[in-house]
This record gives structure tokens, C-alpha cells and sequence, in this order.
């Protein structure tokens, strides 16, 4: 995730004047309905507002979900609650989008500022619910940028590129604080597309913007009710042009799913698949470590460990935890988690080629085997069944709906542990979104019968 400040003078206007002077395909309007997913009361001004004054010329309807009141804008004002600021925030926008030529009423979503990643479900069926309403429509959705340097923007965008590619519907994202933070060297140039604004757009843009006096203006003199965007910033939202990057185009996976991905992802995001910020990961986990036959383990071994939230349980549980993983920015976030635990050794290895060697009585494989493609499966399901000890638990944890990174589904990884002559089946837990199971090798006993409480 970048950091940046919004105080920060930041990149100067000049400099991406010069940069956008190369020539980027247009931006097709050929539409006939127009979707607008902001995170934020303005995002949709300070991206897109010519788009928009553009689209309602030419009598494209448009929808605009927004997402959350931005009540959050100003943390530590004195003069403004967070209830004041979202009720001033919705009027602001009202009268800023019908300026551009909305004539429908923007669906306010309301969900928390700056919390959007815990609401992905909620974002996903609203936006899914427009496109149902359009269907059979030429329909473009518009959202910020995931790369844009602000965690509900990444959210916000995430969500509309894999609703959209799950639907086929055409999707662009517009950049807004990327011109503040970043640089020519931080925009994906292959894949920009330019709407030119003729006058009647740019006006009508300028006059949206100023719609938005809040984060314009200071709401008072005090400590804490500053402007939240200069002039400086500003000036990136009124050129004669506006950006749009479009989707990257998902790969197909020739083999198993490599170093380069998880770097790409680690660097984009602090927590990729929010293992420590949904609610989800946090059941999930819970769920794993509920299913364990055992209460207390010699030795653990876990294969992909990521930034280490659920190492940290497993070591609660362990007198020794090997966590292997391939990307060197998690294990930097899971020695962070873990620092000062010897107990808990964090090794960089690629599985399953670099299997480690020695026994364990607990192997654990949590989302992780789905990355592994044609005969890589079957070594690593072999390595990690051979690794066990005689009374050892394998367990394996994986989400069931396909990835288009992915080699495999989460059934199919199961499938094949089911398959296997040298596991037994201890534990089943199915839901609709992922498959837990624990193995072990055969003649394994039952929780009750290693208890004593049946023969």
C-alpha cells in the first residue's frame, strides 16, 4: 500500500502535462448505460466528472453508487461530528452531480469510511443489482483506481474488475490520488485510454468540484478542519483530458502460480487477502484450529504461511512451527508478527519443490495447494503426506469458488486428497465458500478413541 499525505505538496501539475502528451487511445463511449461505483462523496467529481457531463450530453443514463459518506474526512475536527460531515458530504455531492446532468438519485450505500473492506459482499450486490437492472445493455462501469494508493479505492476498485469479469461487463478505473503521490514511472501506460473534455464538460466539472467546499474549503479556522485537497491537488482534476486504465488481462496460468504473483500482490497491498481485516479469515482460522484432533502438537510444519496470522495460532498450539512461504515481503510481515517467538521458525522456500525435510506429527496446507499445477500436486500432496509422522494430522484448507489465477478449486485439491491410498479422512467441514478437512495416515484414531472415551 503506498503512503502518502494529502498535505504533501506532491507531484507537480507540470510534470504530467508533459507525460500525457503521448498519444493514448480514446476512451469508447459507445454505451448505453453508464455505472459509476465511488468510494467517496467526490470521487466521482475529482475522476470523472467530464465523463459524466460528457455521457448526460449525450443521454447516456447514468447510475452512481457511492459507497460511503467520507464522514472520515476529518478525523480530528472539533467543529464537525462524523454524522455532521456525512450529511453535509451527501448534499455536497447531490448538487455536484446533478451540475454534470445526473438526473437519477445517487445510491447511497452508507457503509463505514475507510472500512470498506470489511463490507466487500454488501459493495459486490449493489453493484450487482445495477447491472441485473441494465442487462442486455451495452453497460461501462466506472470506479477508482485499485491502484490508487487509498485502501478504499484498491476495495472499491477490486470489487467492480471482478464483478465485471464475472459478468462481461466492461470496466474502467479512474486514478486520483496516483497523480498526487506518483510519477510517469508508476502509471501502466499500456493500458490508459483518454476522454478530451471540450469546454462544456471542463465547465461543468470545474463547477462540480467547487460543489465539494468541504474538502475544498476549511470547515473552520481550528486545528483539524484543514482543506483536504490544495490547489495543487486540484489542479490534477482540471486538465482538458481525464485518464481511464482499464482491466488487466487475466493470465492463464501455464503452471503453477509463481514468485512474480505473490510479489506483485504483496507490493499492491499490505494485507492481499485480508487475513487479519475480514471477519471472514477471522471465522475461518477459527474454524481450522476448532478441527484439530489434537490440543497440543511436537512439531508443525505450515506451507504458506503469508504474513503469519495463522502461524500465530498454530505456535500457541505447538512446541516448534516450520512456516514456509515463497514471497520474501510476507515473511518480513510475519517476523514482524512474530518477533521474539524461537519457538517459530519462518524459512523462504518454494513448495513444493523445496519440501522441507524431517518429520511432522501437523502439516498444514491453508489456501495454498490450488496454486500448484499438473504434476506439482501430486509431489506436494506425496511430500506432505510422506513428512508426517505415524501419529500425524494433515489438515487442508481451501476456498471453493475458481480464481482465474489459479490453477485448480479448492474441490479439486480435495478430490485428489481424497483420492490417496496413504491418507484416511478424520474431519469434513463444507460451506458454501470453502472445504476444511483433516487426514492422517491409516489406522488413525478418533478424537474420542485417542481420549479414551470409546475403544
Amino acid at each position: 500500500m503506498v503512503s502518502f499525505d494529502h498535505r504533501d505538496p506532491g507531484t507537480d501539475e507540470g510534470v504530467w502535462t508533459d507525460a500525457l502528451r503521448r498519444d493514448l487511445p480514446p476512451l469508447d463511449l459507445d454505451v448505453e448505460r453508464l455505472v459509476v461505483v465511488a468510494a467517496h462523496p467526490d470521487d466521482e467529481s475529482l475522476g470523472a466528472a467530464g465523463l459524466l457531463s460528457t455521457a448526460a450530453a449525450r443521454g447516456i443514463p447514468i447510475d452512481l453508487l457511492v459507497v460511503t459518506d467520507g464522514e472520515g474526512s476529518h478525523p480530528d475536527s472539533p467543529t464537525h461530528s462524523p454524522a455532521t460531515l456525512a450529511l453535509l458530504r451527501r448534499r455536497e455531492l447531490v448538487d455536484a452531480v446533478r451540475i454534470v446532468g445526473l438526473v437519477g438519485d445517487p445510491v447511497f450505500l452508507g457503509l463505514p469510511d475507510g472500512g470498506t473492506d470489511g463490507h466487500r459482499d454488501a459493495i459486490a450486490a449493489a453493484l450487482r443489482e445495477r447491472l441485473d437492472a441494465a442487462a442486455g445493455k451495452r453497460v461501462l462501469v466506472l470506479s477508482p483506481w485499485r491502484g490508487d494508493g487509498h485502501r478504499d479505492h484498491r476495495v472499491v476498485g477490486e470489487i467492480v474488475e471482478q464483478v465485471c469479469a464475472a459478468l462481461g461487463v466492461r470496466s474502467r478505473a479512474f486514478p486520483i490520488w496516483l497523480w498526487h503521490w506518483g510519477g510517469p514511472d508508476d502509471v501502466p501506460w499500456d493500458r490508459l485510454e483518454h476522454l478530451a473534455l471540450d469546454p462544456a464538460a471542463r465547465d461543468a466539472k470545474t463547477r462540480a468540484l467547487d460543489a465539494h467546499r468541504s474538502q475544498l474549503e476549511p470547515l473552520s479556522d481550528a486545528l483539524g478542519d484543514e482543506a483536504m485537497i490544495h490547489a495543487g491537488m486540484r489542479a490534477h482534476a482540471e486538465r482538458d483530458v481525464e485518464v481511464f486504465i482499464a482491466p488487466e488481462e487475466p493470465a492463464t496460468p501455464a503452471g503453477s502460480v509463481g514468485r512474480a504473483y505473490f510479489d506483485d500482490m504483496y507490493a499492491r497491498h499490505d494485507d492481499p487477502w485480508g487475513f487479519d481485516s475480514r471477519w471472514y479469515e477471522e471465522r475461518k482460522r477459527a474454524v481450522l484450529l476448532a478441527a484439530l484432533p489434537r490440543h497440543r502438537y511436537r512439531s508443525t510444519l505450515e506451507a504458506g504461511c503469508s504474513t503469519g496470522a495463522l502461524t500465530a495460532h498454530l505456535a500457541e498450539r505447538s512446541d516448534r512451527v516450520l512456516a514456509v512461504d515463497l514471497a520474501p515481503a510476507a515473511l518480513e510481515r510475519a517476523r514482524t508478527r512474530l518477533a521474539g517467538r524461537e519457538d517459530v521458525e519462518l524459512r523462504l522456500a518454494t513448495l513444493p519443490d523445496a519440501w522441507p525435510e524431517g518429520e511432522f506429527d501437523l502439516v498444514v496446507l491453508s489456501e495454498v495447494v490450488y496454486y500448484w499445477a499438473g504434476a506439482d500436486l501430486d509431489r506436494g500432496l506425496t511430500a506432505a503426506a510422506a513428512s508426517l509422522s505415524a501419529d500425524g494430522h494433515l489438515v487442508a484448507c481451501h476456498w471453493r469458488h475458481p480464481v482465474a489465477e489459479y490453477p485448480r478449486t479448492g474441490d479439486e485439491v480435495h478430490d485428489a486428497l481424497a483420492a490417496r491410498p496413504d491418507l484416511v479422512r478424520l474431519v469434513r467441514h463444507e460451506e458454501q465458500d470453502f472445504v476444511l478437512e483433516v487426514y492422517a495416515p491409516p489406522g488413525a484414531r478418533s478424537v474420542a478413541a485417542e481420549s479414551g472415551l470409546v475403544p
